[in-house]
């Protein structure tokens, strides 16, 4: 595991692109029984999901930019640097960030690369997003999370068809002189078995297809999640009850629920996304930003605990004092 602390960006918005299309849990009762879907919703506080069509990571990620920079009224010259994260990829080469730097009409001085993390990568992101522009030459930066999942999925998958999400979430960061980050990062490649697409590679080439071993799952993140915390509150100087947002991925509601338990945090302070979108990969975090803030009150400043785990295993957290964002929507892509 590595723990460090660094000088914190400034959050400076979020918007996140979801497909239009829906698909409600509800309606699976007639492939799985309106029992067994009933205990699933119960139990997973997922009530429907985006699913998306046509739409590929660049074409959420490119209309969730645009809102943004409009919002931020950020010209698109000024962006220094571009990261996606994902793991369903437009194509297998170029990268996905090549295809968004020039549909973003952005200079060709901006750096642009991917990074294949899931479940952990929007705090993987972050960290790199930040360590490069306190480097020194880079003031904006764009960081791309999200995945197509349920393109991986068959419709007959009883066990996942139920909790994956699609959508594509675009934070916009800037270099700031004030405030500290926390970050605590870890993996553990032994767990690539239990959540895995074995095909759709060169290892084993085909469409690819989602296998999750949830019991495996549950396990792994009983394991790591809490101690990741504690060791980054700690390099931040902090304990639990100072955080206002706990926001950790938006697996399901009872994996929040549980791992809330463990860290001790109180019940205002942890956020859930999960009804409405489901497991949206490294969009969740952003996501669950966004959902949560168009329902409180504005407040000029607000420290979050993130934690995202999962497949890899991989996990991060980061413990982020910062003011708080100017715009944190959620848009729909026909």
């Amino acid at each position: 595991m590595v723990s460090f602390t660094a000088r914190a960006p400034k959050l400076c918005g979020i918007v996140t692109a979801l497909p239009q299309a829906v698909s409600e849990n509800a309606d699976l009762a007639a492939s799985f029984g309106a029992e067994t879907m009933a205990k699933i919703i119960a139990a997973t506080g997922i009530e429907r999901r985006p699913v998306a069509d046509r739409h590929t990571v660049s074409q959420l990620g490119v209309a969730a930019a645009d809102v943004l920079l409009e919002k931020l009224n950020w010209a698109r010259e000024t962006i220094g640097l571009l990261i996606v994260v994902t793991q369903t990829p437009d194509y297998p080469l170029p990268s996905t960030a090549c295809v968004m730097q020039n549909a973003l009409g952005l200079s060709k001085e901006t750096a642009a690369f991917d990074l294949g993390l899931g479940c952990s990568g929007y705090v993987y992101g972050l960290s790199v997003a930040n360590a490069m522009m306190q480097s020194g030459g880079i003031f904006r930066a764009l960081l791309v999370t999200g995945d197509i999942t349920t393109h991986m999925i068959s419709d007959s998958n009883r066990s996942l068809a139920p909790l994956f999400g699609d959508g594509v979430a675009v934070t916009a960061l800037e270099l700031s002189e004030d405030g500290s980050i926390a970050f605590d990062l870890g993996s553990d490649g032994s767990g690539a078995p239990y959540l895995i697409s074995k095909t759709g590679g060169l290892a084993e080439p085909g469409a690819a297809e989602l296998f999750m071993d949830g019991t495996q799952v549950m396990a792994f993140s009983l394991k790591q999640v809490a101690p990741s915390i504690e060791r980054a509150l700690t390099a931040a100087g902090r304990a639990i009850g100072d955080i206002d947002h706990v926001i950790l991925h938006q697996a399901n509601a009872m994996m929040i629920r549980t791992l809330g338990h463990k860290i001790k945090a109180r019940d205002d302070q942890m956020v859930y996304a999960v009804r409405d979108f489901g497991n949206t990969s490294s969009a969740s975090i952003p996501l669950a930003i966004c959902d949560h803030l168009n329902r409180m009150r504005p407040q000029p400043d607000m420290s979050f605990l993130l934690c995202g785990f999962g497949v890899g295993w991989s996990w991060a957290t980061a413990v982020w004092h910062t003011e708080a964002p100017a715009c944190h929507d959620i848009i729909r892509v026909p």
